[in-house]
């Protein structure tokens, strides 16, 4: 069968459009799924604590804590006896409050980022790249996650959790191709519960308490807004961005020449 003319024109116009719909949803869904870059969270004073609270601080057995201590409203600290702190206890003081006060405007901040990627309850398995990912109920780590910076040491994780964040024994995070503790944040919107001898990495911004149970490791702080903040035989180390080395240039040799017929000095005497 001949198609006329006039149909022939349909038909291309049909395919066009076609063609052109296409292009549209791949955009679409290209946009949908690319990973936006994540803004590093600023913490202010809060930034020197490796432990902040808000309902006191309690610690059993022989706990390590690198950065400062401090709790407020609540300026109860038990258990101080076998704590070993590389820093200063704060307790209620005005820096305290002051820590506070700028924990609630970086609480804030972690739980604003976006857009987010939505990421399964249970993080065990993953390798993620920088990001801002979300779960609308909880989070978990029963096992081992792994945070690839591809090379960039600026590279910045922001996990946010709708309520709480609980981590398994023997529970790992892990960090690769220059990823950096400094750069990953976990707000959390209940509590957090780090599990027996785990390694966890980042800095905890949860609305209630955390707690650390036995033999736990932090590499980042554990800031909670309105709750306790519980130890047991613990290792904390506040967390500090390394500074990106910058490479020198090689001097160029300064070559004197000496002019044509000119008499180099020295011992020219005879005997």
């Amino acid at each position: 069968m001949k198609i006329r003319p006039s149909k022939r024109a349909s038909v291309a116009a049909l395919g066009t459009g076609a063609l052109a719909l296409a292009v549209c949803g791949s955009l679409v869904a290209f946009g949908a799924n690319a990973q936006a870059a994540a803004s590093s969270v600023g913490l202010g004073t809060a930034g020197s604590f490796a432990v902040l609270a808000g309902g006191g601080i309690t610690n059993t057995g022989p706990t390590t804590v690198t950065g400062d201590i401090g709790t407020f409203p609540t300026t109860t600290i038990t258990g101080a006896g076998s704590l070993t702190l590389h820093g200063t206890n704060h307790a209620g003081d005005s820096v305290t409050q002051g820590a506070k006060t700028d924990l609630v405007t970086g609480y804030n901040t972690a739980a604003g980022e976006g857009p987010t990627t939505a990421v399964p309850a249970d993080l065990t398995g993953m390798t993620l790249k920088p990001g801002v990912y979300n779960s609308a109920s909880a989070l978990a780590l029963s096992g081992k996650l792994t945070l690839n910076a591809a090379g960039n040491p600026n590279a910045v994780w922001v996990f946010q959790a709708g309520s709480t964040l609980v981590t398994g024994s023997g529970s790992k995070v892990v960090l690769v191709n220059g990823a950096q503790s400094c750069n990953v944040f976990w707000q959390v919107g209940s509590s957090a519960t780090l599990g027996t001898n785990s390694t966890f990495r980042g800095t905890i911004l949860a609305l209630t308490s955390i707690s650390l149970t036995t033999g736990a490791t932090v590499d980042g702080r554990v800031l909670a807004r309105n709750g306790a903040v519980t130890m047991d035989t613990n290792t904390i180390t506040r967390s500090a961005c390394s500074s990106t080395p910058t490479s020198k240039p090689t001097p160029t040799p300064q070559v004197t020449s000496t002019p044509s017929g000119a008499v180099e000095t020295g011992d020219n005497s005879t005997g």
